[in-house]
């Protein structure tokens, strides 16, 4: 029987280079796309980007590729991310990254102007509502939400997955995904509202903000 690992000590040798999938989101295991996440920024990365306003703390961020061009493009921004090998890969980007759940105390709670969920983490922990009335609380009242989201077509779903990793397989965790269709209904939940929705080269996201 196959040992089962903590999330953090599988996902990290997914970020040093070891091959990984992951299992229980499609009938049939996925690569995880490590090879999106750990290059520089693309054009499709920028166009979500051009949402954020101001200090942004960026949720999930992994090896800090979004951190970094938030950086480069002159706004303050904090990494966070509950892998201690991601937010080691984001501060060698020369970016400021710290090692939490989101959940648990965060720097400048109720000042950050944006809160950043890229790459699905709209889906962390399985639960959509919860993480997202959680980033509305780090934010300043003028503050926005900036999601991807999965594509129109897409429903939204909530199931166990688990990594396979080099040998090694993480104990379940629990993941959503959110599509475009459901974001009006989520955001209307979470009071708040859908102020842009898009896609670029085949990515969607969308922009939530409190109706003041």
């Amino acid at each position: 029987m196959t040992q089962l690992e903590s999330f953090s000590h599988v996902f990290a040798q997914a970020l040093r280079g070891t091959p990984c999938h992951v299992v229980g989101l499609a009938p049939v295991p996925a690569a995880l796309p490590v090879g999106d996440w750990v290059r520089s920024a693309d054009a499709a990365d920028h166009a979500m980007l051009a949402h954020c306003v101001g200090a942004t703390i960026d949720i999930g961020c992994g090896p800090g590729r979004l951190s970094a061009a938030l950086a480069d493009l002159g706004h303050v921004v904090l990494g966070v991310d509950v892998v201690q090998e991601a937010v080691d890969q984001t501060r060698a980007r020369g970016v400021s990254a710290l090692q939490r759940d989101v959940y648990h105390p965060i720097p400048g709670e109720g000042r950050w102007r944006t809160a950043l969920l890229a790459d699905g983490n709209v889906g962390i922990g399985g639960d959509p509502l919860k993480l997202i009335s959680r980033a509305r609380q780090l934010l300043d009242p003028r503050g926005r939400i900036v999601v991807e989201l999965a594509p129109p077509g897409v429903p939204s779903s909530t199931s166990w997955a688990s990594l396979e990793c080099g040998g090694s397989r993480s104990r379940p965790f629990r993941w959503s995904v959110v599509g475009v269709d459901d974001i009006a209904a989520l955001a209307t939940e979470a009071a708040l509202s859908v102020l842009v929705l898009e896609s670029h080269a085949d990515r969607w996201f969308g922009v939530l903000q409190e109706v003041l």
